[in-house]
C-alpha cells in the first residue's frame, strides 16, 4: 500500500496521539491504510497514515480530541520525482559579464582630501557594473580604461549597473586621481571570481541541476552575487588541505572546460546554485535515478555521502544524520550531520570547503546535500534539504504558490509528507 505518512510529526509525541484528521476529498481519492475504506467524513488518528492514488488537492482538519479544531491543511498530490544523484566536482565561474562592486576607494585630491563620486551617485557594494556609456564591461582593467578615456572628453559618464535583477543607470562624474594620473569614480571593483563545489543532482530529462546548497555571496559586501552569465564546468581535485578545529579545510583544485561537466548557472538563491546541464553524467554509485526524500522521510541514522577528494573520481562515505529540524532554519540549514568515516577523516578532517553540494543519500533516497561545516569541529555540519532544492529549480512545486498550511504528497501510493510553512529567509 506504500510508505506511511506520519502526520503526528507535526506535534509533540504527547500530542500527536490526541489529534484526529478528518479528511474529504469529495472524489474518495484518499485512504486510511490502516482500515482500508475510502476516506469521505470519517476520523483516523494521527498515528494512521493516508495513502494518496492520484495527485491532487485534498482538505484536511486536525481536531484535539477528534472535536477541538486545531489546524486547517492543504493535502497537495504530486508525481513522484526522481534526478540522478551527482558527487562531481564542480568549478563555478562567476559573472562572464560585468565587474562587481566590491567597496569603495576615496580618490585624493590636489588639498589632500578625498571623495567618491560613485558613491555620491548612488552606486553601492553589491552593485553589478554591465556597462560604461554603450560599451559592454568585461574586466576591471578594461573598465579603468574606458572611464579614464571617455572622462578626458566629457564631464560625467553613464553607467549601467545592475542591482537586485533589475538594470539601473547611474551618471557619474570622474574625477582626475593625482596618485594614478588618470580620471577615476572610487570603487573598488573584481571582474568575476571562481571557486570549487559540488553537483548535487539533475534531472535527467530537463537538464535540471542543484549545487553547492547555499548560496554565493561576495566576501566584501557579503551581498549574494548575481550568476545569472555564470557557468559551471568540470573540476579536477589537485590536493586537500586538511580541516582542524579554528581552520576550515579545502579542495584544491584546477577547472577543464572541454570535458565532462558544463552547464549554465540560472538562479544563484539560499539553497543552491541552479540551472541547465549541457549534457549527461554518470555516477558509479548509481547509475539510475534516485527517489526524493521529502522532510518526514529524513530521520536520523546512518547515510552516505558523495564527493571528490582526488582527480574526478566520485567516492562514497558513511556519515550520520544526528539532527533533523522539524523546519528548516532560515537560512536554508535543515539537518546536522557528522562524519563518521574513518577514511575520510583521515584525509580531510571532517567537512571542508568544496564539499558543498556534495549528495547526501538515506535509505536509497536523495535527502539534501552537504552546506556547512563547524568551525569549531570539523567533523559536524548541516544540510539542506533536497526537497528545497527541487522547488528552487522547478521540479516540484514550491510552497509559497500553494494554499496556506499546505502539505505535500506525492501519488502512486508512495505519499511524502512536506509542510508549507517552511520559513522562508535567506541562508549561506
Amino acid at each position: 500500500m506504500g510508505e506511511k505518512v506520519e502526520l503526528g510529526t507535526l506535534f509533540p509525541d504527547y500530542l500527536a496521539k490526541r489529534i484526529f484528521a478528518l479528511i474529504d476529498d469529495g472524489e474518495g481519492n484518499l485512504i486510511w491504510e490502516e482500515e482500508g475504506f475510502l476516506l469521505g467524513s470519517t476520523q483516523a488518528a494521527m498515528e494512521k497514515a493516508p495513502i494518496a492514488a492520484a495527485p491532487g488537492l485534498f482538505k484536511l482538519e486536525l481536531r484535539l480530541f477528534g472535536f477541538v479544531p486545531l489546524k486547517k491543511v492543504i493535502l497537495q498530490v504530486i508525481t513522484p520525482v526522481k534526478v540522478m544523484a551527482g558527487g562531481q566536482s564542480i568549478g563555478v565561474i562567476l559573472n562572464s559579464t560585468g565587474v562587481l562592486v566590491v567597496g569603495y576607494s576615496n580618490i585624493p585630491g590636489v588639498l589632500g582630501t578625498g571623495s567618491c563620486p560613485a558613491r555620491e551617485a548612488g552606486i553601492m557594494p553589491g552593485d553589478l557594473i554591465i556597462k560604461v556609456e554603450n560599451a559592454t564591461v568585461h574586466s576591471d582593467v578594461q573598465m579603468s580604461f574606458l572611464i579614464d578615456e571617455l572622462a578626458r572628453k566629457r564631464e560625467q559618464i553613464r553607467l549601467q549597473v545592475k542591482r537586485g535583477g533589475h538594470l539601473r543607470e547611474y551618471w557619474v562624474k570622474p574625477e582626475f586621481c593625482r596618485d594614478t594620473r588618470r580620471y577615476r569614480i572610487g570603487l573598488l571593483v573584481r571582474d568575476g571570481a571562481a571557486g570549487v563545489g559540488t553537483l548535487t543532482f539533475y534531472e535527467a530529462q530537463t537538464k535540471k541541476f542543484g549545487a553547492l546548497g547555499h548560496e554565493i555571496t561576495d566576501s566584501e559586501s557579503g551581498r549574494a552575487l548575481d550568476l545569472s552569465d555564470g557557468k559551471i564546468v568540470m573540476a579536477s581535485v589537485q590536493g586537500i588541505q586538511k580541516g582542524e578545529r579554528s581552520r576550515i579545510g579545502e579542495k584544491i583544485g584546477v577547472f577543464f572546460n572541454e570535458s565532462g561537466v558544463s552547464g549554465s548557472i540560472t538562479k544563484n538563491t539560499k539553497y543552491g546554485i541552479f540551472g541547465t546541464l549541457h549534457r549527461d553524467l554518470t555516477n558509479p554509485f548509481f547509475s539510475h535515478p534516485l527517489p526524493v526524500a521529502m522532510s518526514s522521510q529524513v530521520h536520523e541514522g546512518t547515510a552516505t555521502m558523495l564527493t571528490v577528494l582526488s582527480g574526478e573520481t566520485i567516492e562514497a562515505f558513511q556519515i550520520y544524520i544526528k539532527t533533523v529540524f522539524p523546519r528548516p532554519r532560515p537560512d536554508g540549514k535543515s539537518f546536522i550531520i557528522e562524519i563518521t568515516d574513518p577514511d575520510l577523516l583521515r584525509r580531510t578532517g571532517g567537512i571542508i570547503r568544496g564539499m558543498s553540494g556534495s549528495p547526501i543519500i538515506q535509505n536509497g533516497k536523495l535527502v539534501g546535500a552537504v552546506t556547512h561545516v563547524f568551525v569549531n569541529d570539523p567533523k559536524r555540519g548541516y544540510g539542506v534539504l533536497a526537497e528545497l532544492m527541487l522547488e528552487e529549480v522547478g521540479l516540484i512545486p514550491a510552497t509559497k504558490n500553494s494554499a496556506p498550511n499546505s502539505l505535500l504528497l506525492n501519488k502512486d501510493a508512495k505519499p511524502f509528507l512536506k509542510p508549507a510553512y517552511y520559513p522562508r529567509c535567506s541562508p549561506l
